[in-house]
């Protein structure tokens, strides 16, 4: 037997392991990715029945360069091109958040919990761990792929498997990358933030360059892998060697995670963690949650300060962003309120900060698991440390954190406009509620149903998914209302409804109480 093939040794069986492992989670990425792109069709369709129409809006969206900074440049009017337009940068990204989450789960996060080096002790090759993540991660890009090119095959068969690639593409680009930063840190946190900062750093690239170049053909939209997907041109007669930058670069970096991969321990890494000072001195639990999150902290405050003052740039060009079509003025009013267009796309912005500040509440308050099932919980409470004041200090961090961060984004957004300061800081702190009722229930999953307690992602990616696309399909508000940020005033610019707010944030005490009840009558988790 040859070596590659014993290095790769058990592949099928971790394979399988990996997809019976996410047979929730990924289907539903795969769904909610592929059916932004596919369902895009008619809610454009819509709004944009006409070529005229079309042509006018592909006109002033590429004149526009806020727009072409979030979206791309337009690169045809018909109708499958608007839709790559619309909806291709942000599939794509959704893409890539979703494989660096398989393959971090399924490589560092499995030796990190020590479940890889008990898998390891059977007839296990060195690489066929990674190649079962990079598999897994496979099939879902593949899914994706699948549901986008045969939800637009209507509108031609050429673009829409063009779409489709470049988004599946481009997840796969991500997963490698992932992959490299995976062998490279021991935490599956600093792995998924250092792929995530990867991924906004692409982002912010293809953004830069299309802001000043109305073509796609900037350096620094090309130095962008997001840029290259853009850059197929789905519809709009494909570049079809643009797929192979990206295929190019899956396999440089899938090669270099596979030689890192041959060249270390299991468990161990190319960057060990410094080690802590000889002496402790960190003297209490909530001393010890504010070491472990603040580099968390400190980078989703970043980030929300950046965005922030990129969108805040945005709001004088708002009015040309839907020109005379009074449908999609409906959908921003739907979105941000009914009060005055330039109110009704901060509160967009603010609406959107708010739902993706609920990732990051969720994700704070699951640390709690994550210590818990690593055993690292259990030195902590086996001093004289209760069950309830050791999680206090991370539900301290992820509630506060929460209101920290919407401050910083408000800041942004006014630093940015120069305008209103007070009703855009008090639209950013009116989303809280919302945040907080979300975390709430990942507090709650995590004290009751343990086993259960990542369902708060999937709970946050819904309401995140409603938020965003709901509007432009037109959705029932009752289906919007499935959603806490539905129930919400618009601001600025609406008018404060102080009964939801005082609702939400009762519903989120009680729903860390019922938590924090149950979490000191259960037994510890270690898986």
């Amino acid at each position: 037997m040859s070596t590659l093939a014993v290095q790769l040794t058990g592949t099928g069986s971790l394979t399988r392991l990996a997809l019976r492992r996410d047979r929730l989670m990924m289907p539903i990425w795969v769904v909610v990715t592929g059916g932004l792109v596919a369902g895009g069709v008619g809610s454009l369709e819509g709004l944009y029945g006409t070529r005229a129409q079309r042509a006018e809006l592909a006109a002033s969206m590429t004149a526009n360069s806020s727009m072409r900074s979030l979206y791309g440049p337009v690169f045809g009017d018909s109708l499958g091109g608007l839709v790559a337009w619309r909806f291709g940068t942000f599939a794509a990204v959704l893409a890539a958040v979703m494989s660096l989450i398989i393959v971090v789960r399924h490589t560092r996060e499995e030796e990190e919990t020590g479940r890889q080096e008990l898998l390891s002790s059977a007839v296990v090759g060195r690489r066929a761990p990674l190649t079962a993540a990079l598999l897994a991660a496979l099939v879902a890009n593949a899914g994706v792929a699948l549901l986008i090119t045969a939800g637009l095959a209507g509108q031609g068969a050429g673009g829409a498997l063009a779409l489709g690639l470049a988004v599946g593409g481009t997840g796969m680009l991500f997963a490698t990358t992932a992959a490299i930063v995976a062998q490279l840190t021991e935490s599956a946190r600093l792995a998924k933030g250092l792929t995530s900062a990867a991924l906004g750093l692409a982002f912010v690239l293809r953004a830069a360059g299309d802001a000043g170049n109305a073509s796609g053909s900037s350096v620094l939209t090309w130095l962008s892998p997001i840029g290259w997907a853009e850059n197929v041109r789905a519809f709009a007669g494909e570049r079809w060697w643009a797929l192979l930058l990206i295929a190019a670069a899956v396999l440089v970096q899938a090669a270099v995670a596979y030689e890192l991969a041959g060249r270390r321990d299991v468990g161990m890494s190319f960057l060990p963690t410094r080690p802590g000072p000889a002496e402790g001195r960190l003297g209490t639990a909530a001393a010890l949650a504010w070491r472990l999150q603040r580099g968390t902290v400190l980078g989703w405050s970043l980030g929300f300060l950046l965005g922030g003052l990129v969108f805040g740039g945005m709001v004088e060009g708002a009015a040309d962003i839907v020109g005379d079509n009074e449908r999609t003025r409906e959908i921003f009013e739907r979105m941000g309120g009914q009060s005055g267009l330039t109110d009704a796309f901060l509160a967009t912005m603010v609406g959107m900060f708010g739902m993706i500040a609920a990732l990051y509440a969720v994700g704070s308050v699951l640390r709690l698991h994550g210590e818990e099932t690593s055993q690292r919980a259990e030195p902590i409470l086996a001093n004289a440390v209760g069950r309830v004041r050791w999680a206090a200090g991370h539900l301290v961090i992820a509630f506060g954190g929460s209101a920290l961060i919407m401050l910083l984004s408000g800041l942004g957004l006014y630093l940015s406009y120069g305008r209103g300061l007070g009703p855009i800081l008090g639209a950013s702190l009116a989303q809280l509620p919302a945040i907080w009722t979300l975390a709430g229930l990942a507090v709650l999953l995590w004290g009751a149903f343990p086993s259960a307690a990542v369902a708060g992602w999937g709970v946050a990616g819904l309401c995140l998914a409603l938020g965003w696309i709901g509007p432009a399909l037109d959705l029932p508000q009752s289906v919007l209302n499935v959603s806490p940020f539905g129930h919400l005033a618009k601001l600025p610019g609406g008018e404060m409804a102080w009964g939801p707010v005082g609702t939400l944030t009762a519903v989120a005490v009680a729903l860390v109480a019922t938590g924090l009840g149950r979490l000191r009558g259960r037994d510890l988790t270690t898986s």
